[in-house]
């Protein structure tokens, strides 16, 4: 007995390095996919496509026509990053994360890989975690990307210089690109949302293409919810919601109230589903 005591004494340590590397594992395979690079340079496009498209126009942007901000591209470049932002989130952001989110735990059960993942000491509770820490950083590497890609296409294709807030405050190049990243980390939350719904979806199938479309198709049918105005009883409880409400980061000084509103919906729809996936996941049969 006192044998096995201290061998399992011995081996103690071992559980939390297992499971980090569980983690250290989920996002080499992440971003090692062609399919995961294939998603970001979609994204990446979206700017660029909008710069280009704003740079060979013979005739500059109206005010009030199209996107916001962009009849603001031409007299600053860093408005091609808002604007990616703002074409994208409606539609290519929640389409990119709901491939990668619903691949995560049905993926795993249709290739008949699941079982051999829950052998690693942490078990079904910490793989959950990681999968979902895995979609989070792909919704953050998703974010950058169209800002980076459309502060790129902005210093290539259009002046760049002090930025003008919507609060009529001029801030330096420096400071442009701060707030650029910022706005990149309230998208980056808003999705943290759709990544656990997408993650309790995967739960209930083999089937990686379901559980990605109904992620999707939710996040178009909360958005076109949103903007029903007989329903605006409902619209604060959409995950949705503020998706768009980012301008206040716009202004001086910055405006943070919309940005913890968004992050406490988020939240709210984290543990939700987040429960409801644990729930779920510890009663599935992996060897189905």
């Amino acid at each position: 007995m006192a044998a096995a005591a201290q061998s399992a004494s011995a081996t103690a340590p071992a559980r939390p390095l297992g499971a980090w590397a569980l983690l250290v594992s989920e996002l080499n395979v992440l971003f090692r996919r062609r399919r995961t690079w294939a998603l970001l340079l979609a994204l990446a496009a979206v700017p660029v496509l909008i710069a280009v498209a704003v740079r060979l126009s013979s005739r500059e942007p109206s005010p009030g026509r199209g996107p916001p901000f962009l009849d603001q591209v031409t007299q600053n470049g860093l408005f091609v990053a808002v604007t990616g932002l703002i074409v994208s989130i409606p539609l290519f952001l929640p389409l990119t994360v709901g491939v990668v989110v619903g691949d995560t735990i049905a993926g795993e059960a249709g290739l008949g890989t699941l079982r051999y993942l829950l052998v690693a000491p942490a078990g079904r509770v910490w793989l959950l975690v990681v999968k979902y820490l895995g979609a989070a950083a792909f919704c953050l590497a998703a974010t950058v990307t169209v800002v980076t890609a459309g502060v790129l296409a902005g210093l290539a294709l259009f002046p760049v210089g002090p930025l003008t807030l919507l609060s009529g405050d001029t801030i330096g190049l420096a400071e442009s690109f701060g707030r650029a990243l910022l706005i990149a980390g309230y998208v980056t939350v808003s999705l943290l949302g759709l990544s656990a719904i997408g993650l309790f979806f995967s739960t209930l199938t083999v089937v990686p293409v379901g559980a990605m479309a109904a992620t999707i198709v939710l996040s178009v049918v909360t958005q076109v919810l949103d903007s029903l105005p007989q329903l605006e009883w409902l619209h604060p409880w959409l995950f949705s919601h503020y998706w768009l409400d980012f301008a206040d980061l716009l202004r001086q000084p910055v405006d943070f109230s919309s940005f913890g509103a968004n992050a406490l919906l988020q939240a709210g729809y984290l543990l939700l589903f987040g429960a409801l996936a644990y729930g779920r996941f510890l009663t599935k049969d992996i060897l189905s």
